[in-house]
């Protein structure tokens, strides 16, 4: 086994969070400058996380039921044989804590997280009413990590891809009108995304609808209505969805992942919250981005959304000047 530092960074889900756990990655990428990195997560994140830089190695994380006992046997003997100096973990869930117990009776790494017993615990009992980004900044604090850098678009070269197979012309605008299936209160209705999606037809502007084919429907229902949108529904990676935004005038979508990786790019973004997530908490970040919040987004106007994007995309002002 070599004698180089070995570091584990845990950050299994879900889209929005990994992209907030980014600055933290890079942060404990600089900090380890020599170690050798790796970052265990699930599937769906393995590309994105490659193509950071921010580490050496990924492992996927299974996920095995609480009742499997082989694929567990096989997840603590590949910690232990490891010999990891420390783990960071940025997901700081109930699974991902019971990893720390997996070294058992071998003595732990260094820990940091909120493992009972861990060497460097985030012990602040109000972290949950943190914002993501301030929380995990606290959190590696404690380890010596003292900057813990917001992205920046020059931080996200890494992020890009051939956008060139889709046809798309700009001035285009991106519309992300999904969200988490189980909380449809937290989506703008799809009426208004149409309404919206013509206004911008009108005025000249591609509307270029974003989403995972389990929101097919409902991007259907947008591009039936408005034959001049754009669907890409189910063609886009995540490194896409950020070469996209840089093409992108604007981009407007509910509290969803999507629009944290848009955001992160500069592209100037609105994002509309309902009562049902609170911003203060898990809001997009930068000086790009715009928060619209009402209780029920079902109360939020077409033109109210309009009159937001234009003043935050002043290059929308020239195709919609009449509106």
């Amino acid at each position: 086994m070599s004698t180089q530092t070995r570091v584990l960074i845990i950050k299994l889900a879900a889209l929005g969070d990994m992209i907030q756990a980014l600055g933290p990655m890079a942060a404990i990428r600089k900090h380890h400058s020599d170690a050798h990195i790796t970052i265990m997560t699930t599937q769906p994140f393995a590309d994105l996380l490659k193509a950071t830089g921010y580490c050496d190695a990924i492992w996927i994380d299974t996920k095995p039921k609480w009742y499997r006992i082989s694929p567990w046997l096989k997840l603590r003997r590949r910690l232990r044989e490891a010999k990891f100096s420390w783990v960071y973990d940025l997901q700081t869930s109930d699974r991902s804590s019971s990893y720390f117990h997996l070294f058992y009776p071998d003595k732990p790494p260094n820990w940091s997280g909120i493992a009972f017993g861990c060497s460097n615990l985030h012990a602040n009992k109000k972290r949950d009413l943190m914002h993501t980004i301030d929380r995990q900044a606290e959190q590696l604090k404690i380890c010596g990590i003292d900057e813990v850098p917001g992205l920046q678009a020059a931080d996200m070269i890494w992020a890009d891809s051939d956008t060139s197979r889709f046809p798309l012309s700009e001035p285009f605008v991106l519309m992300v009108p999904g969200g988490a299936p189980h909380r449809p209160a937290k989506r703008w209705p799809v009426r208004h995304y149409t309404a919206l999606a013509k206004i911008l037809v009108k005025g000249g502007i591609t509307p270029v609808l974003l989403g995972t084919h389990s929101e097919g429907m409902m991007l259907d229902e947008i591009t039936v209505n408005c034959p001049g949108a754009i669907n890409l529904c189910g063609l886009t990676s995540m490194l896409d969805l950020a070469a996209l935004a840089r093409r992108a005038t604007a981009a407007i979508g509910n509290d969803t992942g999507p629009m944290h990786m848009i955001a992160i790019t500069q592209c100037p973004a609105l994002v509309l919250f309902s009562k049902d997530s609170d911003p203060a908490l898990c809001a997009p970040r930068g000086e790009h981005v715009e928060i619209i919040r009402r209780d029920r987004l079902e109360d939020l106007s077409v033109d109210q959304v309009m009159n937001t994007l234009i003043d935050l995309a002043p290059g929308l002002e020239t195709g919609l000047e009449l509106y």
